[in-house]
């Protein structure tokens, strides 16, 4: 990913945003701010056509040394080209290229009730580690999540 491909990139988190089932986030952020909020590695964009039709990308948990391995990763895929394995392929490159990056654990934060990405996170190995009860509101209403973990395979 890089800043030429923010339009299609926050086109694709826009409307993420609006099926209220992707993120507590309801507005869209400018480039230099997300690019701040993420990290600089692993930030990949999928293409069919010349056209982006998903992202994946990290943010650190933690800004202590000790939780450097750690990331929290998100991705979204365009409407009309879910179902089209878009999003497991995102993810199969970025758990390759954090492993060599040198992440041990990826987390994810989900809506209990987005069934499809966590059934993505679990073909890849994450697993549920907790779930949070009213942890925060979207629209004023209190919502739910799901913590899943995904521990690199060697090492850690």
């Amino acid at each position: 990913m890089k800043k030429s491909d923010w339009p299609a990139v926050a086109e694709v988190y826009k409307q993420g945003i609006e099926t209220r089932m992707a993120t507590f986030e309801t507005n869209i952020s400018d480039w230099d701010t997300w690019n701040r909020e993420h990290l600089q590695v692993c930030r990949l964009v999928a293409e069919l056509d010349h056209n982006i039709v998903g992202w994946i990308a990290l943010s650190s948990v933690s800004k202590r040394e000790v939780y450097k391995g750690v990331a929290e990763l998100t991705v979204y895929v365009r409407n009309g080209f879910k179902g089209m394995k878009i999003g497991a392929l995102l993810m199969g490159h970025l758990i390759k290229q954090s492993e060599q990056e040198g992440f041990w654990t990826l987390q994810s934060v989900v809506f209990p009730e987005n069934e499809a990405s966590i059934r993505l996170h679990e073909k890849f190995g994450f697993r549920k580690v907790g779930y949070r009860k009213k942890i925060a509101k979207l629209d004023g209403e209190w919502r739910n999540t799901i913590l899943l973990e995904r521990r690199r395979s060697e090492g850690a």
